[in-house]
């Protein structure tokens, strides 16, 4: 017996909606702060109105790290440290598809975004959990059809 993951599944069934967010003129110390606080390895960067403009990450406090240790660290906005253009995916954007795209990159989160705007974020950990939940559950083999004439002998079969 194989276990199949249906495919109506998308990002708005697991995705975070109760986001931490930062803006881009946070200070970096404060983002990190921010993380750790959270227990969270990164969050979305958004303007007023919550249109994405990046991602600050744990990597992106590895380049703050560096850069206080060789340059002094010439600025300390968040916005200098982000990743700009992150990849995002929209809230149809399929289970299997999002696998696939923490499977071939190294993407930890991807923003849900809507017409620019910030609605969610799914995790590695959120299409993990999603998987296991369907996957552990019993699959339901397909029956055909029962037809009532089936269950009559052939000699009994009803005049036409």
């Amino acid at each position: 017996m194989t276990q199949q993951l249906p495919p109506a599944m998308t990002a708005r069934d697991i995705m975070a909606t109760q986001l931490v967010t930062l803006s881009p003129d946070a200070d970096v110390f404060e983002a990190i702060a921010v993380l750790l606080k959270h227990k969270i390895s990164g969050c979305p960067v958004v303007d007023g109105e919550r249109r994405l403009l990046g991602l600050f990450s744990e990597k992106s406090c590895m380049q703050v790290v560096i850069d206080a240790a060789y340059e002094q660290l010439p600025t300390n906005r968040v916005d200098a440290f982000m990743i700009k253009n992150p990849q995002t995916i929209d809230e149809q954007t399929d289970l299997l598809s999002i696998a696939q795209i923490f499977l071939t990159t190294s993407r930890r989160r991807l923003p849900v975004v809507r017409e620019g705007v910030v609605v969610g974020q799914v995790s590695r950990r959120d299409v993990i959990r999603a998987a296991h939940q369907m996957l552990s559950q019993p699959v339901q083999e397909k029956t055909p059809p029962l037809y009532l004439s089936a269950l009559r002998e052939m000699n009994e079969a009803p005049d036409v």
